[in-house]
């Protein structure tokens, strides 16, 4: 089995350190981005398996992320579940709308994250 290709997108440097240890020691491979320019580039560029995707960065949102890779030829198919502080119903109902996989709000037990990822993956085609 070939090892899966995680990209973390955050532009927080706590959760980029944490999330990237927790992922790396799940076995995963792991791609960090800072913001959502990052995000894009890396995902063309390594095509991971799956992205965390914070709805908060710089440059470009998590949204904006989100419905520029949906909107890709090469890119749509990636898995996307977006990560947020924001976890207000209009918020999930709009990351899901530009094609999110997934939601996890914060603050969000590590288990549960690894467990979300683990379940997305094994249901992927």
């Amino acid at each position: 089995m070939t090892t899966r290709k995680l990209l973390i997108a955050d532009d927080e440097p706590n959760i980029l350190i944490s999330l990237e240890f927790l992922m790396k020691r799940e076995g995963f491979d792991v791609i960090l981005a800072r913001d959502g320019q990052e995000a894009l580039d890396a995902i063309a560029r390594d095509k991971p398996d799956l992205v965390l995707l914070d709805v908060m960065m710089p440059v470009k949102t998590g949204f904006d992320v989100c419905h520029e890779v949906r909107n890709s030829e090469t890119m749509r198919d990636t898995l996307i579940l977006m990560l947020t502080a924001k976890g207000r119903d209009t918020d999930i109902a709009k990351g899901m709308a530009l094609g999110a996989n997934a939601y996890m709000t914060k603050p969000f037990s590590t288990k549960e994250l690894v467990q979300k990822v683990q379940s997305m993956l094994d249901m992927a085609p």
